[in-house]
């Protein structure tokens, strides 16, 4: 992820305020009226195809706040992360949410088969 020097940033509050005084210059009228095939065209368009399940990986509010800590890593392995350049710890994090998650699927699956049994 890279970080640009004008990013801004608002709550979904103050946005609903901005566009009720006009002060958007999104074509809202437009983008509500685009078809979910004309909304996947254009994701396609600039990041490539959206998986078929990608509807099911979105969350809903903030992630919980970064603690700092100290951790011990392999050094081949950091300096593969600093070596795609600025937000390797950003990286780094998204690596082990994903891990994460993807262990918290399988103990709900396999709770879920235990208990049917």
């Amino acid at each position: 992820m890279r970080k640009s020097e004008n990013i801004s940033r608002f709550s979904a509050d103050q946005i609903r305020r901005k566009v009720a005084r006009g002060e958007s210059r999104t074509d809202w009228k437009r983008v509500k009226a685009m078809s979910r095939t004309e909304v996947e065209r254009l994701a396609d368009g600039d990041e490539g195809p959206l998986p078929d399940d990608w509807e099911s990986k979105v969350t809903v509010g903030l992630p919980p706040a970064k603690q700092d800590i100290h951790i011990r890593l392999d050094g081949d392995v950091l300096e593969w992360f600093k070596a795609h350049g600025k937000g390797y710890q950003t990286r780094i994090n998204a690596v082990l949410r994903a891990f994460v998650q993807t262990r918290e699927r399988v103990d709900r699956k396999s709770t879920v088969r235990k208990s049917a049994q």
